[in-house]
């Protein structure tokens, strides 16, 4: 087993501002960001990320709950998994994230 340095240092997060949910191609907020806010997304909506894209990590700071979703179309037949929004960073998701809902309070 490995076990890290006493002084090694915490993973960074990503980069993410209040408001916004982020999206990162790989583990460890690592590849190009994007990102997507309440004024231009639909809340309870499924919003799929755009074709032949995956995430692999991810911050949630919409001060709402995000549900993330294996399969583009938000089905629950794949892997799911719903975050709070008060300040959630994912460094290395479960599964490719292809889509994504925001849920009301």
């Amino acid at each position: 087993m490995c076990v890290p340095p006493a002084d090694a240092a915490p993973p960074a997060l990503g980069p993410c501002d209040s408001g916004q949910l982020c999206l990162w191609p790989k583990e460890q907020f690592k590849g190009a960001r994007q990102t997507h806010e309440l004024a231009s997304t639909d809340i309870e909506s499924c919003v799929a990320l755009p074709a032949g894209t995956s995430a692999g990590a991810l911050a949630n700071r919409t001060g709402r709950p995000v549900t993330t979703y294996q399969s583009a179309t938000c089905a629950e037949a794949g892997e799911f998994e719903t975050y709070p929004g008060s300040g959630t960073w994912v460094p290395r998701s479960p599964y490719q994230v292809r889509a994504f809902k925001i849920w009301e309070n």
